[in-house]
């Protein structure tokens, strides 16, 4: 080392780290041309921890405190190195901090749907979201398996990499929870825990805790939510017979009342009143299984009476009042029975 060289270095007399931005979760302090002046100040602050790499291996590690480097402080790079016990010289090592803070608000989902198998729909296609949180527990460990020694290593470089394990781990643990599609949304956090379960021992590897995994939302496909929401809609109606009655009684008022369309075939309220007599026969065929009225008459007005043609015309010569809802001519201009004017 020449003169010149060694008046261009800078001793380092203080080592700490404020974190400029969040997302950051190693960093690494800056040594180019720098050492490490002996008895020099460490400070590591709250949701921090330091690591000192010497020669590319990995030497002591220290948590939040105010430390003063020396042989005692710093024993493993101390036999490293072969110090003396009273080494008074300044020495180069490299520098790392490691943020401990909880990282949270980490979203997972699916891309794809994930297909599995269900106790009431058989072969379906699911979707899922959620949230997570962690943070770093073993700075050597993450050392050793991610950051290495790049100047940074932020939050969004791992974001991909714990996504796609939870992801990868998802089928699985929904065919074995053996809880039917309809039950999960009663069963989320059950359903979190289980997977939370799964991907704990990945996220050890890494040198990080996983303090939380939430699952919001399990879904189908909007193809397949559609199907879905056809069969609720069939079960809240139950008996499909009774609902057409039910649904044939109540076109009866609108068909009679609507003089110009009646039916949707412009037959006017003759038309309307057909269609009643119509219904109503079919109707009480349902509550009767099917079989005529006592004594085989046929139903009154209908073909078998005869009366069919002749009923049509006579309704056809005849209105409902519009007040009172009473049968009057339709040339009539006041109701006989109220006296409102048509």
């Amino acid at each position: 080392m020449t003169l010149g060289s060694f008046l261009k270095k800078q001793f380092i007399d203080v080592i700490d780290w404020t974190e400029p931005e969040d997302g950051i979760l190693a960093y690494r302090y800056p040594m180019q041309d720098r050492e490490i002046q002996n008895g020099g100040k460490l400070t590591v602050r709250d949701s921090q921890m330091a690591l000192f790499v010497n020669e590319g291996k990995i030497a002591d590690q220290f948590g939040p405190g105010l430390y003063t480097l020396t042989t005692n402080t710093l024993p493993i790079l101390t036999y490293l190195q072969n110090w003396d016990k009273a080494f008074q010289s300044p020495f180069k090592s490299d520098v790392y901090f490691f943020s401990t803070r909880q990282q949270t608000d980490q979203h997972w989902g699916t891309p794809n749907p994930i297909t599995i198998r269900d106790k009431d729909f058989g072969i379906i296609r699911m979707r899922g979201f959620g949230i997570y949180a962690y943070h770093i527990s073993d700075p050597k460990t993450f050392y050793e398996k991610l950051s290495g020694t790049r100047e940074t290593y932020s939050v969004s470089e791992l974001e991909g990499q714990l996504r796609n394990t939870i992801i990868g781990l998802l089928t699985n643990t929904f065919a074995s929870s053996q809880v039917p599609f309809l039950d999960l949304a009663a069963n989320q956090t059950a359903l979190a825990q289980k997977i939370a379960e799964q991907v704990t021992p990945t996220f050890t590897g890494y040198g990080l805790t996983l303090d939380n995994f939430i699952v919001e939302n399990v879904s189908l496909p909007d193809e397949l939510q559609k199907i879905l929401d056809q069969r609720i809609s069939m079960n809240m109606i139950g008996n499909m017979q009774q609902y057409t009655q039910f649904q044939a009684a109540q076109a009866i008022p609108i068909a009679a009342g609507n003089e110009g369309g009646g039916a949707g075939i412009g037959a006017g309220l003759g038309a309307g009143i057909a269609m009643g007599q119509a219904i109503a026969g079919a109707v009480q065929g349902g509550l009767q299984g099917g079989t005529p009225p006592a004594g085989g008459a046929p139903v009154a007005g209908g073909p078998a009476a005869g009366g069919g043609a002749p009923a049509a015309g006579a309704a056809a010569a005849t209105k409902f009042c519009m007040s009172c809802g009473k049968s009057i001519p339709r040339g009539a201009g006041f109701c006989p029975e109220c006296g409102q004017k048509q």
